[in-house]
């Protein structure tokens, strides 16, 4: 029951501390696993933490599956997953019903309209840096093109947005070959 309790306390932790996705839960995970508990070793942390960035799906979940697996079998990764979601959830259904609750009064709506030009600003910038790696990565003409390329997937030919970014992943995996492949076809001229 000493395992269980540590699944359950460990996970918590880090559904309830981490705030801001993966990469911000990822080391209180490690934290758990590895300083508090000694459930691995950093290197076995390490090669896990590989392969859950390649699989699907929120990474923080899978760490706190596969620990719970490691540790206790299937059993063991139930409730760690549900311990690391669970009260999140419960926080998030309690803070979505108080918004509901107070979504018609005039400051909560005030507040609301404040929030939405920061959002776009944010979104903004995030674009932006895309871009300038994009670009710093494949040149401005390639850059640019591509650009006019995801807006006309996206908005004439209507392709869903999942389908235009596994595009374009599949073309970033062979990039480099092909410009090397274009780069000999020329003659090894730039």
């Amino acid at each position: 029951m000493g395992q269980y309790r540590q699944i359950i306390w460990g996970m918590m932790k880090t559904g309830v501390i981490g705030f801001g996705g993966g990469p911000s839960v990822v080391p209180l995970i490690r934290h758990e696993a590895v300083q508090q508990y000694g459930w691995l070793s950093d290197e076995e942390f390490a090669e896990v933490f590989v392969l859950a960035n390649t699989l699907p799906g929120p990474i923080a979940t899978k760490m706190a599956g596969y620990l719970g697996y490691r540790l206790k079998g299937t059993l063991g990764a139930i409730i760690a997953v549900l311990a690391h979601i669970l009260p999140s959830s419960v926080a998030m259904i309690i803070c979505m019903s108080m918004v509901k609750f107070f979504s018609s009064s005039p400051i909560v709506q005030g507040m609301i309209s404040a929030v939405v030009p920061v959002v776009a600003v944010m979104l903004g910038m995030m674009a932006y840096e895309f871009a300038e790696k994009a670009v710093k990565g494949l040149g401005i003409a390639a850059g640019i093109a591509f650009f006019i390329i995801a807006i006309l997937l996206l908005q004439w030919v209507e392709l869903h947005p999942a389908i235009v970014i596994v595009l374009f992943i599949g073309y970033g995996s062979i990039h480099y070959r092909l410009k090397a492949t274009l780069h000999k076809l020329k003659g090894g001229r730039s």
